[in-house]
């Protein structure tokens, strides 16, 4: 019987491209880490054309609110488009993209600058979905959940190193990070040009993509009418808004509550790439041997709750060290929630459909980092520091017994 599953397992190793292997795991990383580098010094970009500071927090979260509407209308369309012409087209364009975003925030100047950095690189956003749609061609179906975990962890490495080299290079100016960030993506465009192979065999790609494919709102409607996935994506959507809050508002927060500079903030970053680097390495393994997908994601979820909750006592008590364990518990239930999400998600629809599903599930995710930030900073401003984290703690408790159900429907 030993022997039975070395040999399945042997073959299904030999069965993945280890060229696309290579390419997907590096293109991860380096997008984690061109994404995360630039996290702890956007306040500070943003303040010296802000004169009054409580508006410096509702323009950090319109940032945020700014890309998640370009990726929501425009992921649906690149994963239509990766399913018809292939992956390695879309990825391209969109590392190419992001790249430009990243040398436009970076040269600044004024507010809609900004603005028009992020709108660049929000339209070439979808990169994400279709990289998790590149894995779900390269991986047996009966590993994705590892595979995706890999993926995590890898992610992890880059987010773990991307915000504390941000912080470190905001010290040569706030801009730096920025410019880092274009290199770094420019690299991950380079590298896919010259070694990334083809995923999705022609065989398995649409005939034709319908005006209605490329609609978000139409995709929306589509990818919601797919049985067993409207749970699933409404319990997402829930967990989805608050975080995209706490994304928006962490470097703010962290300035206003404990006067932290880029460097200290970058490290607070960093935890998050750390967790999901011990997450994926030796917990997810264990947690995958006992328990199924719907498991792990409520777990994940749980933690996230009582990560929003210490979140909550440090800005009431303005303690820092509740806000480090907060972080942590935090960022293990996030690390572990993404790869047993896409893997149930994944595994919902077969090889044709993967750039749809992905793309459908970027844009409920950018709907809801759409308003997460929206929210987050008005509550912030209006109601105190604590509120985005008090907002957390109440969503995804609602969202727990709608996931919960998921697994009666599946068993």
């Amino acid at each position: 019987m030993v022997k039975s599953n070395s040999l399945d397992e042997m073959k299904i190793k030999q069965s993945i491209d280890k060229k696309a292997l290579l390419f997907g795991l590096m293109s991860v990383f380096l997008c984690g880490l061109g994404f995360s580098i630039i996290a702890p010094v956007v306040p500070f970009l943003i303040k010296p054309y802000v004169s009054n500071p409580k508006d410096q927090a509702i323009f950090v979260t319109m940032l945020n609110s700014v890309y998640a509407i370009c990726v929501f209308f425009a992921a649906p369309g690149l994963g239509a488009l990766s399913d018809r012409y292939g992956r390695r087209p879309l990825l391209l364009v969109c590392l190419l993209g992001s790249a430009i975003g990243y040398f436009v925030f970076g040269i600044g100047g004024a507010l809609w600058v900004l603005f028009a950095g992020r709108i660049i690189e929000g339209i070439t956003g979808g990169s994400i979905s279709t990289i998790f749609a590149y894995f779900a061609d390269i991986t047996p179906r009966e590993q994705r959940t590892k595979y995706f975990g890999w993926v995590s962890a890898v992610s992890g490495v880059g987010v773990a190193i991307g915000p504390t080299l941000g912080g470190l290079l905001a010290k040569f100016g706030y801009s730096v990070p920025m410019y880092f960030g274009a290199v770094i993506t420019l690299l991950n465009f380079v590298f896919g040009y010259f070694y990334m192979p083809e995923s999705l065999k022609k065989k398995n790609r649409l005939k034709k993509i319908t005006f209605e494919r490329l609609n978000p709102f139409t995709q929306l409607v589509n990818v919601l009418s797919i049985k067993n996935l409207s749970r699933l994506l409404v319990s997402a959507f829930l967990l989805w808004i608050p975080n995209g809050s706490l994304q928006s508002v962490f470097s703010q927060f962290s300035m206003d509550t404990f006067n932290w500079e880029p460097a200290a903030i970058g490290l607070m970053f960093s935890i998050l790439g750390v967790q999901d680097i011990i997450s994926q390495g030796f917990i997810m393994p264990k947690l995958l041997r006992k328990f199924s997908d719907v498991q792990i994601t409520i777990l994940g979820m749980v933690s996230e709750v009582l990560g929003y909750i210490l979140f909550a006592a440090a800005a009431i008590f303005t303690f820092y060290p509740l806000f480090i364990i907060g972080m942590v518990i935090f960022s293990f239930g996030d690390s572990i929630f993404g790869p047993s999400f896409n893997g149930m998600l994944s595994k919902s629809v077969d090889s044709s459909e993967q750039g749809r599903i992905q793309g459908g599930s970027q844009s409920i995710q950018s709907l809801a980092r759409i308003i997460g930030p929206i929210i987050g900073g008005q509550i912030y401003v209006s109601l105190g520091h604590a509120a985005p984290a008090i907002m957390g703690v109440i969503l995804i408790s609602a969202s727990i017994p709608v996931l919960y159900k998921v697994s009666f429907i599946k068993g």
